[in-house]
This record gives structure tokens, C-alpha cells and sequence, in this order.
């Protein structure tokens, strides 16, 4: 991978072209960062009249239901008012990961996986609770697994 830097106070704005033959996961990583400089600190949750503050890393997974979207976490429950998309693009796809289209997971609080007869994947968390993968995103969390192995070595 080659690396240009052109800096001239010519340029009125910051601008990354990145040519490549195919995206792969180093890419996406890249994006990823590029993407995420305005990281998300914090989300404020409610549980009933109180409101918290949610670190992302505190965060096991994100959850939705009719028109709720719940945060998850060792302390409880907590109501967002993102929609789930929204949550999607605001974290890094390396430390947040799709698992079906009701559920975003903290890949960091994941524990074990347990393959089902159907295709589908069970994911269990740190915290002892379980959520289904469907066939769709299997793949995905698959090779972000093997990604983030590569990435720990």
C-alpha cells in the first residue's frame, strides 16, 4: 500500500482519495477511522424519568423493537431515541457489528458463538445473554472476526 501526502495552504479543505483494485477489510478499516474522527463519546439513554449517560464501551449490544431502540449493558436497559441505522453509522464497523435487522452488537462483549441447525449463529455475551444471528449477516461476523484476530496478533 503507497501513502501520498499533499499538503499545500492552497487547499481550502482536507480531501482522502483512496484508488484501490477491491475494497477489503483494510479499507473499510481505513474509511472506518476516517469516517469515526468525530467519535461518538457518550449516548444518552432514558430508564423512566432518569436519563443516563452510556459510554460506548459499556454498551453489549443494541436492540429494536416496533419503534424502540434499547441499549443494552451490564447496569440495564436504557432507551435511545437513534434508530438503529443511525447507531450503525455513528460506530466504527470494528467494534460494532450488525447481527439481524433488530440487533447491533459490541463485538467486545461477545463470549462464544453456537452454530444452530438452520444456519443461523447464537451469540452469547459476557453478561450471559444470548441474541440470534440471522443467515444474512453471518458472513459478515464471520470475517470480522477473522479481521480483528489477524488485528490482535
Amino acid at each position: 500500500m503507497k501513502v501520498s501526502l499533499n499538503i499545500d495552504s492552497q487547499f481550502e479543505e482536507t480531501k482522502v482519495i483512496i484508488e484501490c483494485k477491491e475494497m477489503d477489510e483494510s479499507i473499510k478499516s481505513i474509511i472506518d477511522f476516517i469516517n469515526k474522527q468525530e467519535e461518538t463519546r457518550f449516548l444518552v439513554g432514558r430508564d423512566g424519568d432518569m436519563q443516563h449517560i452510556l459510554k460506548p464501551a459499556d454498551i453489549h449490544y443494541f436492540h429494536a423493537t416496533n419503534d424502540n431502540v434499547t441499549a443494552v449493558t451490564a447496569k440495564g436497559e436504557f432507551r435511545l431515541k437513534e434508530k438503529l441505522y443511525e447507531l450503525e453509522e455513528m460506530f466504527p464497523s470494528s467494534q460494532f457489528i450488525r447481527l439481524s435487522k433488530s440487533v447491533i452488537a459490541n463485538l467486545n462483549e461477545l463470549s462464544r458463538f453456537e452454530a444452530s441447525f438452520n444456519g443461523t449463529l447464537c451469540v452469547y455475551f459476557n453478561s450471559g445473554a444470548k441474541e440470534y444471528v440471522s443467515r444474512n449477516y453471518v458472513n459478515a461476523i464471520k470475517e470480522s472476526l477473522k479481521v480483528n484476530r489477524r488485528k490482535g496478533k
